[in-house]
């Protein structure tokens, strides 16, 4: 039965990559669910305190990155907050159209258009458009390597 749990282990590590490229699955909720399987059912004395701090740590670090590299790219280029907002729908919308190419497309259209809508400046809308693609790219590249820390801390926890 632990061969299973082991399978659930990895499926839930691997499934937490697949949230970054479809928003509506919660990466850091899918990674700590991994992490509890093992705690729960396959060695409830291996993973300590350290571990667990840790672990809520960089949860609370990669969840800040997200909404802060969003943000700062979007103002950094005169976005207004609406623009955030519409570009934080559009990428779950944009990850049911056309995936994954729709979490790029959607996010910098819905942006595009709500800008110049409210600038009536074409090349500061499309400015805007592409800073809200780097401020997501930015954010993937983060949580990606923050999970890959995460899931390495875990490696070393259970082997050593």
């Amino acid at each position: 039965m632990e061969f299973v749990w082991w399978g659930v282990t990895i499926l839930l590590f691997i499934l937490s990559f697949v949230g970054i490229i479809y928003p509506f699955i919660p990466s850091i909720v899918v990674l700590w669910g991994g992490f509890t399987v093992y705690q729960f059912l396959i060695n409830p004395n291996e993973l300590t305190w350290w571990f667990w701090i840790s672990m809520v740590i960089l949860s609370v670090v990669l969840i800040a990155s997200d909404i802060i590299a969003n943000s700062y790219f979007v103002k950094k280029y005169g976005g207004s907050k609406k623009s955030e907002t519409i570009a934080t729908i559009a990428t779950i919308v944009g990850s049911f159209i056309i995936p994954p190419f729709g979490i790029i497309l959607v996010p910098f259209a819905a942006v595009f258009v709500t800008e110049f809508i409210l600038q009536k400046d074409i090349q500061k809308a499309v400015k805007i458009g592409f800073a809200t693609v780097i401020g997501f790219l930015g954010s993937s590249i983060a949580k990606i390597l923050i999970q890959l820390m995460m899931i390495a801390m875990f490696i070393f926890a259970i082997i050593v």
